[in-house]
């Protein structure tokens, strides 16, 4: 071969090799399961769990009108970081499904329960709020050591997001001491429309939440929540042993669990810098997944009505991209 052909084919071959590098890597596809995670003391907690897969999606399930996934299909990746989610008071493990599959799409496994005796089908034990950090320390136990993908799991990559009850669930397993014997009864006699205290009225609070042992998780690294439940019960005092990074966020408009008690509370008290977002316009319910057509019709309007001129579907965008960069950045995601 003449040296000039020679080069060129040389110089060829190193810019297509350039180009191939330089490509993106494409986003996983998102696979759904339903597990159950044994809890030694109660029923087995219901827990989906959305992981990468390079399995198509094949549309969606039950009730996630707007998510399609691969039921089923194998774990794709080796040592992939976990994220658990805590939903709100009432709730259930798809209340925040379109952040989990941000996630998914970041390389995260992402684990949401549905709270033992604190969800849409029964409220037998929602004022036991010490049960909540401690069923979400079963869920971490269960994704690491039990669960279908378990292998695929790095341990020391696990970050936990919560809303309304489940922002107060995931700074209290995070290290968080609330005081609520201390704190609750003065603040409902100030504010007894609020939704905390119209939920506990006529009710006596639980033996384990007046003289509480809070389960705190020392697997968590880093910690998202987002229109916190009960803020004024912690404190500096109680908010002095979450030193993990923590991503704060305030609806603007929080009709549910009004300045300055909440989220402003907790933003006030937490010892270290964190990231802290208020967003303008923003009611309480807006922290969960835009209603499509059959949960528009099939929910309570406050679920799903959010003000005049506030663009949820915008808002979610911008959300579960800043929620999974946090949780990339703080958690060293794509660095071995």
């Amino acid at each position: 071969m003449p040296p000039l052909r020679f080069s060129a084919l040389l110089a060829a071959l190193a810019i297509a090799g350039a180009a191939h590098a330089t490509e993106p890597p494409t986003e996983p596809h998102v696979g759904f399961m339903r597990v159950e995670a044994p809890d030694p003391q109660g029923a087995p907690i219901e827990v989906g769990v959305w992981y990468p897969t390079d399995a198509p999606e094949t549309g969606p399930i039950g009730g996630m009108e707007s998510l399609p996934v691969a039921k089923g299909a194998p774990v794709a990746g080796d040592r992939l970081p976990l994220v658990v989610m805590s939903h709100g008071n009432g709730g259930w493990f798809g209340g925040h499904y379109d952040t989990a599959a941000a996630l998914v799409k970041k390389g995260f496994v992402v684990a949401a329960l549905t709270h033992t005796g604190d969800n849409y089908r029964d409220q037998s034990r929602a004022l036991e709020m010490t049960e909540r950090p401690r069923q979400l320390s079963v869920l971490i136990g269960y994704m690491l050591d039990a669960s279908p993908m378990h292998a695929r799991i790095d341990a020391a990559k696990v970050g936990a997001f919560g809303f309304s009850s489940g922002g107060f669930t995931v700074l209290a397993a995070a290290g968080g001491e609330p005081r609520l014997a201390a704190t609750f009864p003065g603040h409902c006699i100030k504010h007894p429309t609020n939704y905390d205290c119209r939920l506990s009225a006529g009710k006596p609070l639980p033996a384990s939440t007046l003289s509480p042992t809070w389960t705190h998780d020392v697997r968590i690294r880093a910690v998202v929540s987002a229109a916190p439940a009960l803020g004024f019960t912690f404190g500096r005092q109680g908010l002095k042993g979450v030193t993990q990074p923590v991503q704060l966020w305030k609806a603007g408009d929080d009709e549910i669990l009004p300045d300055p008690d909440y989220a402003e509370a907790v933003h006030r008290a937490l010892p270290r810098a964190h990231d802290y977002r208020v967003v303008p316009g923003a009611r309480h319910f807006d922290f969960l997944v835009p209603c499509g057509p059959q949960a528009a019709q099939r929910l309570p309007s406050p679920l799903c009505a959010s003000a005049p001129g506030f663009d949820r579907a915008a808002f979610h965008a911008d959300f579960n991209a800043r929620v999974a960069t946090f949780f990339a950045t703080q958690l060293g995601v794509g660095e071995r």
